[in-house]
């Protein structure tokens, strides 16, 4: 598998043997890093920048981390210390940064922006998360996934919630990929682009996988073997969406009863994180004082039982993101 020089910007872009061939990177770059192998004579000299338009915990340590661990010098810029977009073109800034580093990450809003910086920027450019898709996540998730089962083909999992954005998206397009069996759970007005939708068909006929958009609950999550939630309002979105999430999806929160009502006992809880599992957060007590709830997508009993795997899910972010890196330069 050669992938220098190529840009990761949504998982459209790579066959379900690049996916699988990343997957299998990333395991044996952490194999490595367990049992003390130092990888920084691979990249060493090369330097990397950040562009962090939304920040995060997860994704900026991961790439830091990541970089470190393979001799790479990262220069992070947050929202205050870049002019892209605003004195100064996406282009232009593209073509600057290009010319002082191997790689650019950015992490910030429309994917038009990151496809843009690939155009102009001359060198692998990796998306941290746009509002459209999220494939360094997938990545860790699937990653996670094949460590506790062993295995993706044949895979039951559900994704309850919001569906419309970066996280259904980009699972939705891993899954049908992969042949992992995925199952949107939510409103139909929150199920993804219908475009979308159809372009992942396409992908689940060839590689077995079986698509569904349920609106029930209970049903959706009949023989999963992974239930997936993420937050209800994303960041950049106004406060004032709360009320109407909350309507609209209170009743897909992941409980004890949901769990139960998949009849496996085996089944494990995915989450992207940050979780609103409980009060312990600014935005979590102030939801919690305006609307009466001390938990929102996931209940804590859930988040904090032996079924939840998110932080073996979080590790696995530097994992991926360092075979991404890796491979791309």
């Amino acid at each position: 598998m050669n992938l220098k020089g190529r840009n990761f910007l949504k998982l459209i872009d790579f066959t379900s043997e690049e996916i699988g061939g990343l997957i299998d990177y990333a395991a044996e770059l952490k194999r490595d890093k367990k049992n003390g192998v130092d990888h920084t004579d691979m990249h060493r000299g090369k330097n990397i920048v950040l562009i962090f338009e939304k920040t995060s915990t997860r994704t900026r340590c991961a790439f830091e981390v990541a970089a470190h661990d393979l001799g790479i010098s990262a220069t992070y810029l947050d929202p205050s210390c870049s002019q892209i977009g605003k004195k100064e073109s996406i282009a232009d800034t593209a073509r600057v940064l290009g010319r002082m580093f191997d790689g650019i990450e950015y992490r910030g809003f429309g994917q038009e922006i990151v496809e843009e910086i690939a155009k102009y920027s001359g060198v692998p450019v990796w998306n941290g998360l746009t509002n459209e898709f999220h494939p360094t996540q997938i990545l860790a998730d699937f990653l996670t996934i094949r460590e506790h089962f062993g295995r993706l083909k044949g895979i039951n999992f559900v994704y309850m919630g919001d569906a419309r954005y970066n996280m259904g998206n980009s699972l939705m397009i891993g899954c049908a990929k992969m042949g992992v069996n995925f199952t949107a759970c939510a409103p139909s007005a929150y199920f993804p682009d219908k475009k979308l939708i159809d372009l992942s068909l396409s992908y689940a006929k060839e590689s077995g996988a079986s698509l569904h958009f349920i609106e029930d609950p209970t049903e959706a999550v009949k023989g999963a073997d992974v239930i997936y939630t993420d937050v209800w309002v994303s960041m950049g979105e106004p406060a004032e969406v709360w009320q109407e999430r909350i309507e609209a999806l209170g009743k897909y929160q992941v409980n004890d009863r949901l769990m139960a009502a998949t009849g496996n006992p085996d089944c494990v809880f995915m989450h992207c994180l940050p979780a609103f599992h409980d009060t312990k957060t600014e935005t979590g007590a102030k939801v919690c004082e305006k609307f009466g709830r001390t938990e929102m997508e996931v209940t804590d009993s859930v988040f904090e039982s032996k079924a939840s795997i998110v932080f073996d899910e979080a590790e696995n972010r530097m994992h991926t993101i360092k075979a991404v890196i890796a491979a791309t330069l």
